[in-house]
């Protein structure tokens, strides 16, 4: 897969998505895959999956999308910038679903193109949780991310960031994107170092305030500035109306690597 990813490097772009839906049917959680998940990210062990968990199974969905000859961008280059995951109700580990997945919504932005890729998680026929990952294609010159330093508050919490936690994420994600996994890699592509996975600094922001989750929410972030590994970063985290505003950022500088919000979950009419 990620040969096939690696050669769609040559492709020029285009203006249109695929129409395709990729499905998987059935599936189930391995708990052995699931408490190594849990660790790397830092949830407790619960009958219940992170909100985040279902991203990593269906990671394979969307690159065989994203791979697929009828998409229109290179995989090499193309910046996620936010993720947004609404939960109609908790997903319990003991449960077969559905997964499928879509790119929709191409649209113009001032660095270049936008697209959406919709992932669906189905539990008979119903849809129970949802994954938009917004996406990137930079055209000209220009950063993908705010690059200011922005007010942030005091951190609830400091963490330190190991030089392996991309290939720990790598390990139960599947995403083996080599700019998080070898310094020398990421240099090619722009970076001082190796960066940490952008769904692994929201897992672990979820994982520090799962206690005052909701059970049906929408949690919705911006990816800003990568992580360079190793680190040390700030957390914090306050009550926004019925739900909570949360950010990372670099101890030292304040430069912002991750903003969020939690609020209830709203049912689309």
């Amino acid at each position: 897969m990620y040969l096939r990813a690696a050669l769609t490097a040559f492709r020029r772009g285009g203006s249109t998505l695929p129409s395709d839906v990729l499905s998987r049917s059935d599936v189930s959680v391995s708990l052995e895959h699931l408490a190594a998940y849990n660790r790397v990210c830092g949830f407790g062990l619960r009958d219940e999956l992170p909100a985040t968990y279902p991203h990593v199974l269906a990671f394979p969905l969307q690159m065989r999308l994203m791979t697929s000859s009828g998409f229109p961008f290179p995989l090499p280059g193309l910046v996620h910038v936010g993720n947004r995951i609404s939960l109609s109700r908790p997903v319990l580990a003991s449960e077969p679903f559905d997964l499928r997945v879509r790119a929709v919504d191409l649209r113009p932005h001032e660095r270049g193109q936008q697209f959406d890729v919709v992932s669906e998680l189905l539990v008979d026929s119903a849809v129970v949780w949802t994954d938009v990952s917004t996406y990137l294609r930079r055209s000209g010159s220009g950063s993908a991310g705010s690059s200011g330093s922005s007010e942030v508050p005091e951190p609830s919490a400091v963490w330190s960031v190991p030089s392996d936690i991309g290939r720990q994420y790598a390990a139960v994600s599947g995403d083996r994107n080599p700019i998080h996994l070898n310094p020398l890699a990421a240099r090619l592509f722009g970076f001082q170092r190796a960066i940490a996975h952008g769904m692994w600094t929201k897992a672990r922001s979820l994982a520090a305030i799962a206690e005052r989750l909701p059970s049906a929410y929408t949690v919705d972030v911006r990816f800003k500035l990568p992580v360079l590994l190793p680190a040390r970063v700030g957390f914090s985290v306050s009550a926004a109306g019925d739900g909570w505003e949360f950010a990372v950022h670099d101890i030292r500088s304040r430069r912002p690597h991750l903003a969020g919000t939690v609020a209830a979950f709203v049912p689309t009419t």
